[in-house]
C-alpha cells in the first residue's frame, strides 16, 4: 500500500540505525508524545535497534490514558440513567472508574453503544427522539474537529436530544508541563503528526526556545520514527532547539485551517484535569457558552462527583515519563488488560498495554545514567 508499506522496510531502518549510532556521542532522553508513536516503536522493537545513548521515554499522548477519572465517573453516572443511550468509542468501554466501567453499565441493563464517529451518535439521537443521546467527546487536537462538527449540527438541525460530555486536552501545555516537572530528563520530543495534521506546528517554536529543546513532528510508521530520531538526534549533538517538520507528506506548518474554523466556533480553551497528572492551565477545551446546553455535564447535573485513583496504579508516572511500565510494582501481576488499575493497561493506544502486550515485562537495559539525571540537557 502506498505510503505505508515503503515505510516499514527493514533495510532501510537499519540503515537508519546505523546513522543515528553514527551520529550519537552522548545520552540523550527524547519523549514521543503519541500513544500511537510508542505503540509502534515498541511492536517494531525501535528502541531495541537504537544506541544505548538513545532512551526514547513514553509521554502522555494517549487521550483515554489521560481522561479525568471524574470525567469517567460522570460518564458512569450518566451512562447508567433509564433514559440515556450513552455513546462512545470502543477503547473507552474498560477504563476503569472508581468502582465501574462502561461494561459494567451495559452489563447491567445500560444502553451503551459503540460508535465509530461522533456523527454515528447524532445519527442515533435522530432515530431515538424519545431517548437522551450522549457522546463521550475526548482526545487530542485530533478528534477535535468531528466532535465539534457533530455538536455545530445538532444545533443547526436542532436535535435536542444530543449532548457531549466534553474532555479535550492539547499538546503544547502537556510540553510545557513535562518541562516544568521536577526531575523532568527529557531533551527533545517527537511531535504527534495527526495532532500537528489539525493544528500545525505554529506553537512549537517559542517552546523550542523556552526550554532549548528540538521537536521534531513525525509519522507513526518504524521509517517515519527512525527519521525523526535521527533528525532529533542531529539538532541535539549540534546544540541546536528548533522545529522540524519530518511529516511533510501530511503536514503542514498552519495546519487545517477549515478544522480550525470549527473547533473555534464550538469550543473554548480551558483549565484541564489531566489523569494521573492534575489540572495543566489552559490545557482543553470546552463548549463556549453559547453550546452550553449541549454540554452533558450540565444536563445531568453531575459536577459534584468526586473520585479516588487507586493507590497502586502509577499510571501517572507512566504518563509523565517518570518510569517506564514494567518498574510499575503492579505491572503484569494486580494490573493486566484483563483487571487494568489504569486507563493505560486498557487503552489501545496506553504504554502499559503496548509493553504487556509485546512481552516487555522486565527491563532490558539500564536507564542512561547521564540522560536520567538531567547532565545531557
Amino acid at each position: 500500500m502506498k505510503y505505508l508499506t515503503e515505510y516499514r522496510d527493514g533495510d532501510k531502518a537499519r540503515a537508519l540505525a546505523r546513522e543515528i549510532a553514527r551520529l550519537v556521542t552522548r545520552p540523550w532522553a527524547i519523549m514521543e508524545v503519541c500513544g500511537g508513536q510508542t505503540h509502534s516503536i515498541i511492536r517494531n522493537g525501535i528502541d531495541q535497534i537504537l544506541p544505548d545513548q538513545i532512551e526514547m521515554i513514553h509521554g502522555p499522548g494517549c487521550p483515554v490514558c489521560v481522561t479525568p477519572l471524574e470525567v469517567i465517573d460522570k460518564a458512569l453516572a450518566i451512562a447508567s440513567r433509564p433514559e440515556v443511550i450513552f455513546c462512545s468509542y470502543g477503547d473507552m468501554l474498560r477504563v476503569p472508574g472508581s468502582k465501574d466501567d462502561l461494561f459494567k453499565i451495559r452489563g447491567s441493563g445500560g444502553d451503551v453503544r459503540v460508535v465509530y464517529s461522533p456523527l454515528d451518535a447524532l445519527r442515533i439521537a435522530r432515530e431515538n427522539p424519545q431517548r437522551e443521546v450522549v457522546f463521550l467527546a475526548i482526545g487530542f487536537e485530533t478528534t477535535a474537529p468531528a466532535n465539534a462538527m457533530a455538536i455545530k449540527l445538532a444545533r443547526e438541525q436542532r436535535i435536542d436530544n444530543f449532548s457531549a460530555l466534553v474532555s479535550h486536552v492539547l499538546v503544547p501545555p502537556a510540553i510545557e508541563a513535562i518541562m516544568n516537572s521536577p526531575g523532568n530528563r527529557v531533551n527533545a520530543f517527537l511531535a504527534a503528526g495527526h495532532v500537528c495534521c489539525v493544528t500545525g506546528f505554529a506553537e512549537y517554536p517559542s517552546l523550542c526556545r523556552q526550554y532549548g529543546i528540538p521537536i521534531v513532528v513525525t509519522g507513526f510508521e518504524p521509517l517515519d520514527l527512525l527519521e525523526g530520531i535521527r533528525r532529533t538526534v542531529r539538532q541535539l549533538e549540534n546544540g541546536e532547539a528548533f522545529v522540524e517538520n519530518a511529516y511533510g507528506r501530511v503536514v503542514c506548518e498552519q495546519g487545517n485551517l477549515v478544522a480550525q474554523a470549527v473547533i473555534g466556533e464550538v469550543f473554548e480553551v480551558t483549565d484541564r484535569g489531566w489523569r494521573g497528572i492534575g489540572t495543566i492551565p489552559r490545557s482543553g477545551w470546552a463548549l463556549r457558552e453559547e453550546y452550553r446546553d449541549l454540554d452533558a455535564e450540565r444536563r445531568f447535573t453531575v459536577s459534584e462527583i468526586k473520585t479516588c485513583e487507586s493507590a497502586l496504579c502509577r499510571a501517572g508516572d507512566v504518563l509523565k515519563g517518570a518510569i517506564k511500565p514494567n518498574e510499575c510494582e503492579a505491572f503484569g501481576k494486580e494490573c493486566t488488560p484483563r483487571n487494568p488499575l489504569g486507563a493505560t493497561m486498557v487503552s489501545s493506544e496506553g504504554a502499559c498495554a503496548a509493553y504487556f502486550n509485546y512481552g516487555r515485562f522486565v527491563q532490558l537495559t539500564p536507564p542512561n545514567s547521564a540522560a536520567t539525571s538531567g547532565a545531557a540537557k
